[in-house]
């Protein structure tokens, strides 16, 4: 049975890096189902944060695959360890008179933020966890979601206590 795997990447940063990394899963017939990168602390350095789902013994031979790949430096699967995980969103809802309030009662429930509104909508700034996201989507969807832009999981390690 397929499991979710959050994997953690540092990865010199260069170009065609990425374009490897995805193309190892492409090949392999597995999807991505999302994916982050940005440069570290040292400029020279990049993370990439990825989820994929998988058997085990898949995701055990792409990690073993990605490690042979010369532009990466660390292979980290966070899956099973303690580890902080949030998404970004940004959703443009309809806002019409009638719906106003009852947006931004949702928006102060769930500590969010409107970041932009017009005459027919706002755009509404989630963080959190998948979780979260789902519930707050859920909630706006009968308002009328006009777009959504989402960043994919991003996560580290929590340090031992």
């Amino acid at each position: 049975m397929d499991q979710k795997y959050i994997l953690s990447l540092l990865v010199e940063n260069e170009p065609g890096v990425l374009s490897r990394i995805s193309g190892l899963f492409s090949g392999r017939g597995y999807n991505i189902e999302s994916l982050n990168v940005a440069v570290t602390t040292d400029p020279q350095i990049s993370r990439i944060t990825m989820v994929t789902r998988g058997t085990p013994t898949i995701v055990e031979q792409i990690k073993k695959q990605l490690n042979k790949l010369i532009n990466v430096i660390k292979v980290y699967d966070l899956t099973g360890d303690d580890y902080v995980e949030r998404e970004l969103a940004m959703i443009k809802v309809r806002a019409e008179d009638q719906h106003r309030a009852e947006i931004l009662r949702m928006v102060d429930i769930f500590r969010c933020k409107v970041v932009d509104v017009s005459a027919e909508s706002y755009t509404i700034e989630v963080t959190g966890t998948a979780d979260k996201l789902e519930a707050i989507l859920k909630l706006l969807k009968p308002m009328g979601i006009k777009e959504i832009a989402r960043t994919g999981s991003l996560a580290l390690l929590r340090e031992s206590k």
